[in-house]
């Protein structure tokens, strides 16, 4: 098995695993609320954890699904900003990255 084959296939098990999670975060998220104004309090505040992590789970999902479209147009090799070919040991430390190292560090410096 190839690199790029374990990688498809950690993508593949980790996008299951997220979509999982957000189905379970939107599930207590429709919960009904209790009577009690002090408990309706410390759910709400639950709520907005509950949301945040709906949130981060929601765009790490989209970026595996966007590494996973670009490993089906055989782009997944390369860098997006510019062209070339994204390090091997990069892409295993951060399989849904679509930048090489050079463009990753001038895009957030």
């Amino acid at each position: 098995m190839t690199l790029y084959e374990d990688i498809k296939r950690q993508l593949q098990a980790k996008q299951v695993e997220l979509e999982q999670r957000l189905s379970r975060l939107k599930r207590d998220a429709v919960k009904p609320t209790s009577r009690d104004w002090s408990e309706q309090a410390q759910e709400r505040e639950n709520d907005e954890v509950v949301d945040a992590l709906g949130n981060e789970t929601l765009s790490e999902l989209i970026k595996v699904q966007r590494a996973l479209t670009r490993i089906d147009n055989e782009e997944y090799l390369f860098c997006s900003h510019c062209g070339q070919e994204i390090a091997p040991a990069r892409l295993k430390v951060m399989p849904y990255t679509d930048l090489c190292i050079q463009c990753a560090e001038q895009l957030s410096g």
